[in-house]
């Protein structure tokens, strides 16, 4: 049966973005570091991030953005897929042989880029299920287990490419944002990505972040709290 051109299309075109859509469900559905929300406007958010554990790795800068952002990916992937040892708990017993066995790890989302002294630190995050008694341990020695503890974080979230250019497009804007309001920056910038290369850049979620002393509300909060014990010593 021959179909006439623009039903073709249109078939061809609706079932390319249903498998778009089943794409981003799937990057929506993994696991996320969790967080609450303190303080929002538009875009920005500043995000009270709980305690996680990550892998990562750092690579020299002698590649692009995006070649130093492959290299680390597939280096962290190959410990996610099975280059690590898994922990078993053995009870004592005489003459016991013990065969190492590895143990595939759920992807979690984003993958997290930072710019360091050392070079240019990547990291996934650890599903919850494991602590670091239990993480298996990675078979390359340049990739690190580290927990991450509890901190609050300026994020700016984005759509596009994840790039060098976007990254410092939106890190400046969020610097901007952040100064603004007169909040100390504790850190340098991160960058995360949450979707794969292959999804649309318009439907791709990013974001730059830094590590702040406080929030808008929470310092309002804290300014109020400081008059008012100045008016009180003070008999007003």
């Amino acid at each position: 049966m021959n179909f006439p051109v623009g039903i073709l299309r249109s078939y061809i075109g609706a079932n390319i973005f249903l498998v778009v859509l089943i794409m981003a469900t799937n990057a929506n559905a993994l696991e996320q570091p969790e967080y609450e929300v303190l303080y929002k406007d538009g875009k920005l958010e500043y995000r009270m991030y709980k305690p996680y554990i990550v892998a990562e790795t750092v690579m020299e800068v002698d590649h692009s953005y995006r070649g130093t952002a492959n290299q680390g990916f597939m280096r962290l992937f190959r410990y996610i897929s099975g280059d690590n040892t898994a922990r078993v708990d053995i009870a004592v017993t005489a003459a016991v042989k013990i065969k190492q066995r590895s143990e595939k790890i759920a992807m979690t989302a984003p993958v997290q880029r930072v710019d360091t002294e050392n070079g240019v630190r990547m990291a996934f995050m650890i599903p919850s299920k494991f602590t670091m008694d239990s993480v298996p341990l990675p078979q390359d020695e340049r990739i690190e287990l580290r927990q991450v503890p509890a901190k609050l974080m300026a994020v700016l979230r984005y759509s596009g490419r994840w790039s060098e250019k976007n990254f410092k497009h939106y890190e400046a804007k969020l610097r901007d944002y952040v100064a603004a309001a007169g909040i100390d920056i504790l850190g340098p910038a991160e960058s995360a990505a949450y979707n794969p290369p292959f999804m649309p850049p318009f439907m791709r979620r990013n974001e730059v972040m830094f590590e702040v002393s406080s929030h808008p509300s929470g310092q309002s909060a804290q300014l109020a709290t400081i008059a008012g014990q100045a008016d009180s010593l003070t008999g007003q």
